[in-house]
C-alpha cells in the first residue's frame, strides 16, 4: 500500500472498479464544489460503497473504495451537472472526516496497482460469456478497451454486470486475487 493521501470521498450506493465506467449526475452543492476542485487540480477522487444512509446526506460506508477520474462532464437537459468517471485504483480509507458543506474527505492508502494476469484456461469461458455480452451493453461500455486474456479486467467487469447485490459487488472488489474473483463469479453464474 502507498503512503496515505487525502482525496475527497463520494459516498454512494453502487460500487465503482479499476477501469470501470461511472456516469453521474451531480446536484448538491458540496459535490459540484468537489468537481471543480477536481477538474481544476487534475485529481481524482474516492467513490466508496454506502453501509448506511442515503446517498444525499450522512452516511455509513465501506473502507475499500476505487478512485475515480474526471473524463468528460457536460449539462443535462435537466440542468444538473452529468460527469462521465473512469476508475482508477483501489484504496483503503485510513481515516475520515466530514466537512462542514457535508463533503467527506479521507485519508487513503492506495493499493498497489493490479498487474494483468493472465486468465487460466479454466475462467475462458467467463471471458467469452463477456465477449457475447458486450455489444448489448450498448453506450457506457463504448468506449472502454477490451482485455479479455486479463484475469482482473474480466472479473471486474463480470461484477460490475452481473446482477449482483452491491454488498457482492464490495466483496469482489475487496478480493486481492483475481483467481478468486473469478472462482467466485463463476459460482455465482453456474450454482451447485
Amino acid at each position: 500500500m502507498s503512503p496515505p493521501s487525502e482525496i475527497a470521498l463520494f459516498p454512494l450506493k453502487t460500487v465503482l472498479f479499476p477501469g470501470g465506467p461511472l456516469p453521474l449526475r451531480i446536484f448538491e452543492t458540496r459535490y459540484v464544489d468537489m468537481v471543480k476542485r477536481c477538474l481544476r487540480e487534475q485529481q481524482a477522487f474516492g467513490v466508496v460503497l454506502i453501509r448506511e444512509g442515503e446517498e444525499t446526506g450522512a452516511a455509513e460506508f465501506h473502507d475499500v473504495g476505487t478512485s475515480a477520474r474526471i473524463v468528460d462532464f457536460h449539462t443535462m437537459p435537466d440542468g444538473l451537472l452529468g460527469l462521465m468517471t473512469a476508475g482508477e485504483r483501489r484504496y483503503r480509507v485510513q481515516s475520515h472526516t466530514r466537512l462542514r458543506d457535508g463533503l467527506n474527505v479521507g485519508r487513503v492508502s492506495f493499493f498497489e496497482p493490479e498487474r494483468p494476469e493472465p486468465l487460466a484456461d479454466e475462467y475462458r469461458p467467463l471471458a467469452e460469456l463477456l465477449e457475447r455480452l458486450w455489444p448489448e451493453l450498448g453506450e457506457l461500455y463504448a468506449g472502454c478497451e477490451k482485455h479479455l486474456d486479463d484475469a482482473c479486467w474480466v472479473g471486474y467487469r463480470l461484477a460490475e454486470i452481473l446482477p449482483l447485490t452491491p454488498q457482492s459487488r464490495q466483496f469482489c472488489l475487496e478480493l486481492e486475487d483475481a483467481a478468486e474473483r473469478l472462482k467466485l463469479l463463476r459460482s455465482v453464474l453456474n450454482p451447485p
